[in-house]
């Protein structure tokens, strides 16, 4: 077994801005127990049954494999999966939104707030990959100021110097489900764990869904520790180079089965670390499967389009039909800066991809004019539907 948390006692005292209910303030003057995270830096081991270790091995042959197949042919698919695990990831906490309200977000609307939120997780994805060559506490900082510099910026890639606590209410930790450690011991329980993702003794796949696993008992921040973990996750794969050109979208397999997944973190605190890895390794399948989907469905548009297009070879419209697929909102300066083209060359190739019906206005006066391809958005739609949908075992 894995060396499961243990717990201390720490006195509580309620806040004096906050107004607390005299029956919830009498039943919460007692001490309060707060997890102890366990070191596994060293002397932890990988301890999963032969079924579990063959799961894992073949999960780790079907990513490689995914992402030779798109390696290849990049073009729109890094960009549009990674904006897929970034949305899919927000769904776990409660936080989702339509494809095309994720894109104009992008693009500076501010009235989608859960959208907003959920580019700022883009952010954080793309800063996990950057930085997963040097995987230490200021990349998780970084990580994290990616995520709430807009939304929390007095959060904002700063480590807890509180208490917090999952469940329960909002007054006191007494009646919560887990409590993370005293704030005191974050410090100290995130060198430990980045000494553990410096090992390289661990298949890359467990040894990413325990490092998760970990910084999320850590939970090293008050607000984004699940997304930052997630992100985390792929910035292991890339490090230990098990991924190297796109991302795969795991989140969205995890939705397929969140009572497990969380299940499967209380198990690990309890020192079974094997559902947490298992549920990974389950969840790369699914999502593979979820992101080679999409990708067809990506093809078939793209295809479709193609076939429908009167120009030159050498006409600007061809290109944007490339861009629209990882960019299905966009205007016309997009289009000039992207294709480095003049504002009659963008101008034109919208309205030949608005004729065949690819692309449809949707806001905007004439100067600011925004387009979407609805076929790119309803596929980013069915992708976010099939990830949040249990899938039948196989016949």
């Amino acid at each position: 077994m894995w060396s499961a948390v243990t717990y201390e006692d720490h006195p509580w005292v309620f806040r004096d801005d906050i107004n607390v209910p005299r029956r919830a303030r009498l039943g919460g003057s007692e001490p309060y127990s707060a997890a102890v995270s366990a070191r596994i830096a060293k002397s932890a081991r990988l301890d999963v049954s032969g079924d579990t270790l063959t799961l894992v091995s073949e999960a780790a042959n079907e990513i490689a494999r995914f992402d030779a197949e798109l390696g290849s042919e990049l073009g729109p698919f890094g960009s549009i999966l990674l904006r897929s695990e970034s949305a899919a990831s927000s769904k776990i906490e409660n936080l989702s939104a339509t494809a095309q309200s994720i894109f104009l977000a992008e693009l500076g609307d501010p009235s989608r707030r859960n959208a907003s939120i959920i580019v700022a997780n883009t952010t954080a994805m793309q800063a996990a990959l950057r930085l997963a060559d040097r995987i230490d506490a200021g990349a998780i900082l970084a990580m994290h100021e990616a995520l709430l510099s807009a939304s929390q910026p007095q959060l904002a890639g700063r480590w807890r110097d509180q208490q917090v606590w999952i469940g329960g209410n909002d007054y006191s930790p007494h009646d919560a489900l887990f409590v993370p450690p005293h704030h005191k011991r974050v410090g100290a329980a995130i060198d430990d764990l980045l000494t553990f993702i410096d090992r390289e003794d661990l298949p890359p796949l467990a040894h990413a869904a325990i490092a998760h696993a970990q910084f999320e008992t850590i939970h090293p921040f008050p607000d984004g520790n699940g997304r930052v973990g997630r992100a985390l996750v792929h910035s292991i794969l890339k490090a230990k180079q098990l991924t190297r050109k796109v991302t795969v979208p795991v989140s969205a397999g995890l939705l397929a089965d969140l009572p497990s997944y969380f299940a499967a973190l209380t198990e690990y605190r309890a020192g079974d670390h094997e559902p947490i890895v298992r549920m990974t390794a389950d969840a790369t399948f699914r999502a593979i499967g979820n992101g080679r989907t999409l990708v067809q469905d990506l093809h078939q548009i793209h295809d479709e389009w193609r076939g429908e297009v009167v120009a030159r070879k050498d006409a600007a419209v061809w290109r944007l039909a490339e861009l629209a697929l990882r960019q299905p909102v966009l205007d016309s300066e997009i289009v000039q800066r992207e294709l480095g083209v003049a504002p009659h060359n963008a101008n034109t190739a919208l309205a030949l991809l608005e004729d065949i019906g690819a692309l449809k206005k949707i806001s905007g006066n004439h100067r600011y004019r925004k387009w979407a391809a609805k076929d790119v958005l309803d596929a980013l739609d069915r992708f976010a539907e099939r990830a949040g949908r249990r899938q039948p075992p196989p016949s």
